[in-house]
């Protein structure tokens, strides 16, 4: 992040750079410019800048002078034969460090030198009238020919070989639609979103397997901790799922092939749907390809064949929950959120035998309140009406197995249950309708699913085109997803460890009077109450601190409601929790963001310093689940500490592949193996290589010996990545 400091160290001093916010800055630097490639967007900013500019000129010139000196066949030769190195026969640019650098800087100066053309005059009056002395972009490669470069000559020849005036190709550069000005209403489209500052920025954030929960930025060697991922549990990158994607991956491929009913139902997606609807102990079960597209897929379909349906939705229900109940048609009725008064109001309108659907989540990611999954139960049987209760932001996260907060509702009677896939009558899970999930966030994978009766879910099998018509996803994908599914089953672990990382940091938070949502589940919003200061302070926690959480801003939240919100992972270390509040808390302080107390003065916002609402909301993990009762509460993490791995759970999550991916034993291979072969050939290998398939490969020696029994806990913990 030292480019992006030095930008707001320095900014202030320079007329340009002091209007223009950091984050724009931020954005610029790390995106490559759509006309010049080789460009980032900011330095083709900068050959506009009165200052910069000229001084842009000149540097490509210099580039262009100094890459040409060393580009020339001979002196690239010349290189080789210092070097030690033999080109092969049909060698490629590509494939020599010196020649690949000097093609990049040549790409460079053309481009600088285009872009600085392209500022200075329309390009038919500098075609039809340059200025004296102005060296043009082809002057340029001209001149770098003449002194050797083989990638100007080679232009050169190619552009006097198709000699033939390029009318067309200018007057398609220069296309512009009659009518309609279809380029002006996308700008004033944009500018609606930049003027009501609801205009989204996307970070350039890349997630080490190695390092979770760190990731690097646009500049490999910039290194942030993600504090608001939704990979909640750090699964995307536990050992046995990596291990099972590359087995997968070795057998059947990338790609599935088609959509479900051509080509991709394979094996591997009907038995995940079997995981899932065992999971939710119901009959059936459908994977998606997002969750997304799960909920529009269900809702519309379900809303447009029920007769006279009418939706029963709570008004912070998800997008892709209302825009099923729109694509539908059917009428909806909207209720306040979690008020079981309005909503009974609501529902009374209607006769008992009119077709009604209550749409509502489990966990309302945004805010952190949980659903009165089991209130609305009680009333969806007094007004004949069926439950969809979305889990998306809880499967994985709550209940012995992982099944969500319905389960997390009847925890002992699941527990006692154990793996069996049989639905426990009269349990709050039981009497959910229709469960949507999905496989993007705690398991760590991607996809969606909905789980219910074996009849419902056919039914949308057979008539819903977002599933219908979708390719389906990969098989290494769905197996991954199904190895997460499993260990998870198998592991309650992580879910305590979670829920005692985001305790801590709730509170030492409070306890600095930065102005937490109050809520019951594992998301810790913190209110700011005004977009331009979210993004600021979004901004200043990843140029300062290396400190990734992204502000929320409208539409995702109201007008006013504007937040961070952070997701705290078993994975994150003593260390970083006490990193990140230091960092909130001074962060807070330099832009006068309103603490609680502030709130408190105002009347209160979101449930924070409101009067009558608590400033403190009982978790729905009760100390007994978490094992605080009787000592077995996992251990936070300290920086340089791995993971726990559990040896029970991977071993059940390689068993269910045993029937397709054949049997594995011994230490956890998540990453792919390279080993000599005789000859000194590196040999990238399967995962699960056998000693006879390693011997018809040439290899001298297997890459592992003889592995009998369970996994132990000693191989899985020597597996298991740094935190």
């Amino acid at each position: 992040m030292d480019k992006l400091q030095s930008f707001t160290r320095f900014k202030k001093a320079c007329p340009y750079l002091c209007r223009t916010k950091t984050s724009t800055l931020r954005n610029l630097s790390t995106s490559s410019s759509p006309r010049f490639p080789s460009l980032s967007a900011l330095t083709e900013r900068a050959t506009k800048c009165p200052v910069m500019g000229p001084a842009l000129n000149v540097r490509s010139k210099e580039i262009i002078a100094g890459y040409a000196s060393v580009a020339g066949n001979i002196d690239v030769d010349k290189i080789h034969k210092e070097k030690g190195v033999v080109p092969p026969p049909g060698a490629t640019v590509e494939m020599c460090p010196h020649a690949s650098a000097a093609r990049a800087a040549a790409r460079m100066a053309e481009d600088l030198a285009a872009a600085a053309a392209k500022k200075k005059a329309p390009k038919a009056a500098a075609a039809e009238h340059p200025k004296p002395g102005a060296a043009t972009t082809k002057e340029a490669a001209a001149a770098a020919a003449a002194a050797g470069c083989p990638f100007h000559q080679k232009a050169a020849a190619d552009a006097k070989a198709a000699a033939a005036p390029p009318a067309a190709a200018e007057a398609k550069a220069t296309k512009s639609h009659t009518g309609f000005n279809y380029e002006k209403f996308y700008v004033e489209e944009l500018d609606k979103k930049h003027k009501d500052k609801s205009y989204r920025y996307f970070n350039n954030i890349n997630r080490l397997a190695q390092k979770f929960p760190v990731a690097h930025t646009a500049r490999v060697t910039d290194e942030v901790e993600v504090w608001c991922a939704n990979d909640y549990l750090g699964m995307g990158n536990n050992p046995v799922v990596l291990e099972t994607m590359h087995r997968t991956l070795d057998k059947y491929g990338h790609g599935a092939g088609g959509t479900r009913n051509i080509a991709g139902n394979g094996a591997m997606h009907l038995a995940l749907e079997q995981e899932l609807a065992n999971l939710h102990r119901k009959p059936a079960a459908l994977v998606f390809s997002s969750c997304y597209v799960a909920n529009d897929a269900t809702l519309s379909t379900l809303g447009s064949k029920l007769p006279g349906c009418v939706y029963f939705s709570d008004n912070m229900n998800h997008a892709s929950m209302i825009q099923g109940m729109r694509h539908s048609g059917a009428k909806r009725e909207i209720f306040k959120h979690n008020d079981l008064v309005d909503l009974e109001a609501k529902l009374a309108k209607y006769p008992k035998d009119t077709p009604k659907i209550i749409a509502f989540e489990s966990v309302y990611s945004m805010c952190g309140s949980i659903g009165p999954i089991k209130e609305i139960c009680d009333l969806a049987d007094k007004y004949g009406a069926l439950t969809f209760l979305d889990e998306v932001h809880a499967v994985g996260l709550y209940g012995p197995r992982g099944a969500g907060v319905a389960e997390h509702l009847d925890y002992d009677a699941h527990l006692a249950a154990g793996q069996s896939g049989e639905a426990i009558p009269g349990s709050v899970m039981d009497r959910i309708d229709i469960i949507t999930g999905t496989l993007g966030k705690s398991y760590g994978a991607v996809g969606g699913y909905i789980a219910g009766s074996d009849d419902f879910v056919d039914m949308v099998r057979s008539y819903a085109p977002g599933f219908i018509f979708t390719t389906s996803l990969p098989p290494s994908t769905i197996a991954g997803a199904r190895a997460s599914v499993a260990y998870q089953k198998h592991y309650v672990g992580d879910r305590q460890l979670k829920q005692v990382n985001v305790r801590t940091v709730k509170d030492k938070m409070s306890a600095l009077d930065i102005p937490v949502i109050p809520g019951p589940s594992h998301i810790v919003p913190v209110l700011v109450g005004d977009p331009e200061l979210a993004k600021a302070a979004s901004d200043k926690l990843l140029g300062e601190h290396d400190i990734y959480v992204q502000a929320i801003n409208y539409p995702t939240v109201a007008r006013g409601e504007e937040r961070l919100r952070f997701t705290v992972t078993p994975r994150h270390t003593v260390e970083q929790m006490d990193r990140l509040v230091k960092a909130v808390d001074q962060v807070f302080t330099e832009l006068q963001i309103n603490r609680l107390a502030d709130w408190k003065r105002l009347g209160g916002r979101a449930d924070v310093g409101v009067e009558g609402k608590p400033e403190y909301v009982e978790p729905i993990w009760t100390d007994n689940q978490i094992g605080i009762v009787d000592g077995s509460v996992p251990r936070t993490l300290r920086n340089g500490e791995k993971p726990v791995v559990d040896a029970k759970a991977v071993s059940a999550a390689r068993n269910i592949f045993n029937n397709l991916l054949g049997t594995v034993e011994g230490k956890l291979q998540a990453n792919r193996t390279v080993v000599n072969a005789e000859g000194g050939v590196e040999l990238v290998t399967s995962t699960v290589t056998t000693k006879g398939e390693m011997r018809k490969s040439g290899v001298a020696l297997p890459i592992v010996g003889r592995m009998e029994g369970e996994v132990s806990q000693e191989a899985v913990e020597a597996s298991a990545p740094s935190s």
